[in-house]
């Protein structure tokens, strides 16, 4: 798309008019809204846990984990079987208030549960009252996917951006005012029960606005028939969060609490390195539904699109975070969490394999193989839960991060397995051999170059975006190279 004036400046960020533009707009929006709302969110734990210290930070980490495990039951997977559907036919959007009223009433199954396990998890009542707090935000948090699956579904994602945003900004201004003024981990907990309910409320009334006035209905055969379909993702939902949430769980329930504040503070650095993986798979993910059935070489085409951008990431993401480490968690959270280096150095192993595994995920529920991502995710959650009761009690926190790294690699397997078994997809060809092997090749030579600048002792802030301009430049220079040696031996 040519941009002349601002006409087409609205146009490219606002319309969908082709099919790489709408996948730019979609990323650009996505992309832009996940790394400020990380970042504010980042910014807003990293004083969290500097002004509370790592037991009180560790409650508050324990108490969030403990309500994360049921927020899955919210949704069910029910929103990414709405996103599929709805961009395949749009009349099925007439389903969309059933579907709504059913996550409302989920949502009351999901509090009833959060409050009656709660008497049993722990024996303190400041961490049980936490617990009762954070269910609310997390409840809401988890709602707001059914309003996000229809955003997909249109492909309009800047509105999601801007959920996104509202949200973070939200709980990062009445997080800040209630750490800098009235600090506990009570406290705390009231800023982000606020923060949900702002945000269910600025939610529905943006699709009020923008999309439909809001309506709610019950029809028991939509939700038969949305159930039917997404029961597998539900489970794997389920699985996912246990195996995403039950290190720190078991962590709090041993009573290793400052354990959990050292290894929370490593896994939220983690966590805001995998929203790159989350918006690019986000944006390809409607795309891909789209053009399974439509075009099978449009499907690969897309696909290889992605994984080649994934692991353009993955390797710099990985051996860069492992070298600089310990002045990342030194500068960030100060002397006082030097435990979390090396939980944060296996995590990291997680990150790469996680980037790895997402496309193939996606071509398979794409084709409508969920049930294969189910029992992948079920041998995942069995095996992690015996590795973090196995390995927890002996090496604590590192015990938890080896046991997650462990999980994802099981993962990533099967789904190669079955992806090649039950798709049309392949991942061989000299185009993404090639662009592995240049990113292998420009991280080896940045990792050279970072370590003989590490010897001056030069400054976390410093080295960083020196390292990104390092392999970046590296491997679209080695990339132009090659296209001109491969140019030179045709015309000779």
């Amino acid at each position: 798309m040519v941009v002349r004036n601002f006409t087409d400046i609205k146009e490219l960020f606002f319309k969908n008019k082709s099919l790489k533009q709408t996948i730019f707009k979609n990323t650009f929006w996505i992309t832009g809204s996940q790394v400020f709302t990380k970042f504010l969110k980042l910014f807003l734990l990293i004083y969290v846990a500097r002004i509370l210290g790592a037991t009180d930070y560790g409650k508050f980490s324990f108490a969030f984990a403990f309500t994360g495990l049921f927020v899955v039951i919210i949704d069910l997977g029910i929103s990414m079987i709405a996103t599929r559907e709805f961009a395949k036919e749009k009349k099925r959007e007439g389903d969309f208030p059933f579907l709504l009223t059913l996550e409302i009433l989920l949502s009351f199954v999901a509090l009833i549960l959060i409050l009656f396990f709660s008497l049993f998890v722990t024996d303190s009542p400041e961490i049980r009252k936490v617990i009762w707090l954070l269910a609310v935000y997390n409840i809401a948090h988890g709602f707001g996917g059914i309003i996000y699956a229809f955003f997909r579904a249109r492909q309009q994602m800047e509105y999601e951006a801007l959920g996104i945003v509202f949200e973070a900004v939200t709980v990062t201004f009445l997080g800040l005012l209630v750490i800098f003024k009235f600090p506990s981990v009570i406290n705390l907990s009231y800023a982000y029960l606020l923060t949900g309910i702002f945000f269910v409320a600025f939610l529905f009334l943006l699709f009020h606005l923008k999309f439909a006035p809001l309506k709610f209905g019950i029809s028991r055969t939509v939700w038969r028939n949305y159930l039917a379909m997404s029961w597998p993702l539900a489970l794997v939902g389920i699985l996912g969060m246990i195996y995403g949430q039950i290190d720190s769980v078991m962590l709090g329930y041993w009573n290793q609490i400052t354990e959990t504040g050292w290894y929370n503070a490593a896994y939220r650095l983690i966590g805001a390195v995998l929203v790159l993986n989350s918006f690019v798979s986000t944006s390809f993910f409607p795309v891909l539904s789209k053009y399974f059935k439509e075009s099978k070489g449009i499907f690969q085409k897309i696909w290889t699109a992605q994984i080649e951008l994934l692991i353009l990431l993955a390797f710099p993401i990985v051996v860069g975070g492992i070298i600089l480490a310990p002045g990342i968690i030194e500068f960030i959270y100060a002397s006082g969490y030097q435990p979390s280096v090396l939980a944060f150095q296996i995590l990291l192993l997680m990150v790469g394999i996680n980037f790895l595994q997402m496309p193939f995920r996606q071509a398979l529920i794409a084709a409508d193989h969920q049930k294969k991502v189910f029992w992948t995710t079920l041998l995942g959650t069995i095996i992690n839960v015996f590795l973090n009761a196995f390995l927890i009690p002996r090496y604590s926190l590192y015990g938890a991060a080896a046991a997650t790294a462990t999980t994802w690699l099981i993962i990533l397997s099967c789904f190669i397995i079955f992806t090649y078994r039950f798709t049309s997809i392949r991942a061989l060809g000299s185009k993404l051999a090639l662009t592995t092997v240049l990113a292998i090749t420009a991280t080896f030579l940045m990792y050279l170059t970072i370590d003989h600048f590490s010897a001056y002792n030069l400054h976390i802030l410093i080295l960083i975006p020196f390292g990104v301009a390092i392999y970046f430049s590296l491997f679209f220079g080695l990339k132009y190279l090659g296209r001109k040696i491969n140019h030179l031996v045709k015309t000779i």
